[in-house]
């Protein structure tokens, strides 16, 4: 697994482009993000269909074709300088396969910011594009629009990379060691279901595993895992950090999961990185080399997020 290649940081007055591939947005949740982005002195500007919601599936913000289309229209706009996430929640698996991946490709690098349900787009950008992307809050998300320590880091990882380029866990080792490779992950659920299909990476080979859920009772956790396992996805993997596990049950029932289905790769598993679905979560590249000492609680990025 090689390093991918990192988009161009962003400067004042940049053009930035909500898109919702997945769940449908509340307005005036929506409207707080873009106030969000405009006090950092950007240009948002909300996709056409963000608004939509599907007539007769609900957790979808629209058609297909529509939050396709938005999508692809904003990555391919050259006045675009990053794409955002307006959400999560589920979609993005049908709209995948409708993108235009050759004219996202000549459109050139830009950022793109997403989490959850965008795990799905950041394994499409990374086999597609080649591009690391930014594991993030999205930007009609409550961490957004209300937590100063998920906008700081992002802000910082959007304008100032090279000030956040070490995470600390608030956790202990759940398996010791020091491993080098290129980041990736998201969302184990988005990755287990994805496995197999078009536009997603045949495994996890030389990387540095990132992984997190939200809602997934520990059975689920180890179904998930244990499906990873099986198919072949975890073999060679270099290290993992793990994220946070809301609405997963106790912790203490939960890392015992953990501990089983991963403490057999034989590799450093580092916990509560404070990246995914947590108050205050962390942004996190994919596709950029990086350092894991799960002894010092740490994932120190050899080069910046972005240029």
């Amino acid at each position: 697994m090689k390093d991918l290649r990192r988009p161009a940081r962003l400067a004042p007055g940049a053009r930035v482009a909500v898109v919702a591939p997945s769940g449908p947005v509340a307005e005036e949740r929506l409207q707080a993000g873009l106030d969000v982005l405009r006090g950092w002195d950007l240009d948002p500007v909300a996709a056409p269909h963000v608004l939509d919601r599907h007539r007769e599936l609900g957790h979808l913000a629209g058609t297909d074709a529509d939050r396709a289309a938005d999508l692809q229209q904003a990555w391919c706009d050259p006045t675009v300088d990053a794409v955002l996430c307006a959400r999560g929640g589920y979609g993005a698996q049908r709209v995948v396969d409708l993108l235009d991946w050759d004219a996202m490709r000549a459109a050139g690098p830009k950022v793109f910011v997403g989490f959850s349900d965008a795990t799905t787009l950041h394994e499409a950008f990374a086999v597609r594009l080649g591009l690391v992307t930014l594991y993030g809050p999205v930007a009609a998300g409550v961490d957004f629009v209300k937590n100063a320590r998920a906008q700081d880091h992002l802000k910082a990882t959007l304008f100032a990379p090279e000030t956040v380029r070490t995470l600390t866990s608030s956790g202990t080792a759940l398996a010791p060691g020091r491993a080098r490779g290129v980041t990736l992950g998201g969302c184990l659920a988005l990755l287990a279901t994805g496995h197999g299909t078009p536009h997603t990476r045949p495994g996890a080979r030389g990387g540095l595993l990132l992984l997190e859920d939200v809602g997934e009772p520990p059975y689920r956790v180890d179904r998930w895992l244990t499906q990873l396992l099986r198919t072949g996805w975890l073999d060679g993997v270099a290290g993992v950090a793990l994220g946070s596990w809301e609405q997963c049950g106790p912790y203490e029932e939960l890392r015992p999961v953990l501990a089983d289905r991963l403490g057999g790769l034989g590799v450093p598993v580092v916990e509560e990185l404070g990246f995914g679905h947590c108050e205050g979560a962390l942004t996190v590249p994919f596709g950029v080399g990086a350092a894991l000492d799960a002894d010092a609680g740490t994932l120190t990025l050899d080069a910046p997020a972005l240029r």
